[in-house]
């Protein structure tokens, strides 16, 4: 079996894949890949199938050695790549030599990148899924330097294509399409989420993306209504955006707990959960109403 070291794995290094669906009636989240998108393109540019397992690693600073020549592909947040000493691009697949690194540098916008490698990386599954779930523990455990992971065997077809056009712009203010939620009427006023610009906050991670008004904004303050009842505690879905009572609304992403009781007043579309995804402290955003 071809085995890749982790050499470094940067501020936080997990394997995901597409999650463990269909057992939040027991408690157990999905998890998964926070940018679901950017990993669907790292298996497909090297031709694996969609269930393969990826390395997200957020914040760069991932190298990882191989002792087989394999194919691998980065995508996701802009990074510097390195391949054997060697500038590769992001969305291309390039093969890595035996003995040689692939290292990130930090990206230039964005916080989650994708490391494929033709075959999936090969670690224990766990509840039918490989992901590292960082809120309940399920998976395995974050990468650590001197880590060691297998990797699949794959005898199907050559990718079709090798290499992806990317969009290496980057907006001013992140547009995050998103549909009115169940809980819309608990706000006192309902359109105040989609009114003016927010910034994501350094207090995010896999579980959600906290955001907040930027300094001297003159937008309203999202504030419960005072004549609602008290929730129940209620299930949410991946993307959903819960306002707790201090009025900064957390958009939840792949790790997120699979009930909450606080009024969920929008949901984002998948595409829009995964630009949530790539959002670092600072980055701005306003939502928009499908």
């Amino acid at each position: 079996m071809t085995l890749i070291e982790i050499v470094a794995p940067g501020p936080l290094a997990t394997i995901q894949d597409r999650g463990r669906p269909g057992y939040a009636h027991v408690g157990v989240p999905r998890s998964g890949a926070a940018d679901r998108p950017s990993m669907d393109l790292a298996n497909r540019l090297v031709g694996n199938d969609d269930s393969a397992a990826v390395i997200e690693a957020t914040l760069g600073g991932l190298r990882i050695r191989t002792d087989t020549t394999v194919l691998v592909a980065v995508t996701g947040a802009p990074v510097p790549v390195r391949a054997g000493g060697l500038s590769v691009a992001v969305g291309t697949a390039v093969p890595l030599p035996a003995g040689a690194e692939l290292a990130l540098g930090t990206p230039a916008h964005g916080c989650r990148t994708y490391v494929s490698v033709r075959g999936g990386f090969d670690v224990a599954t766990t509840l039918g899924s490989r992901s590292t779930d960082t809120l309940s523990g399920l998976g395995p455990a974050p990468l650590s330097p001197g880590d060691v992971v297998g990797v699949g065997d794959l005898h199907g077809p050559w990718p079709a294509a090798t290499e992806a056009p990317l969009d290496s712009t980057h907006p001013d203010v992140t547009r995050l399409i998103a549909r009115a939620g169940p809980r819309r009427g608990y706000l006192a006023d309902p359109s105040g989420l989609f009114t003016g610009e927010w910034v994501a906050t350094a207090h995010s991670n896999r579980v959600g993306v906290r955001v907040t008004r930027p300094a001297g904004s003159a937008a309203p303050v999202l504030r419960h209504r005072a004549d609602m009842p008290e929730l129940r505690s209620e299930g949410v879905a991946h993307g959903s955006v819960q306002i707790p009572p201090g009025g900064e609304p957390v958009i939840f992403l792949a790790d997120h707990p699979v009930t909450g009781g606080y009024p969920v007043v929008a949901v984002l579309t998948a595409s829009a959960s995964g630009l949530a995804a790539q959002l670092a402290a600072g980055d701005r955003v306003r939502f928009v109403e499908d």
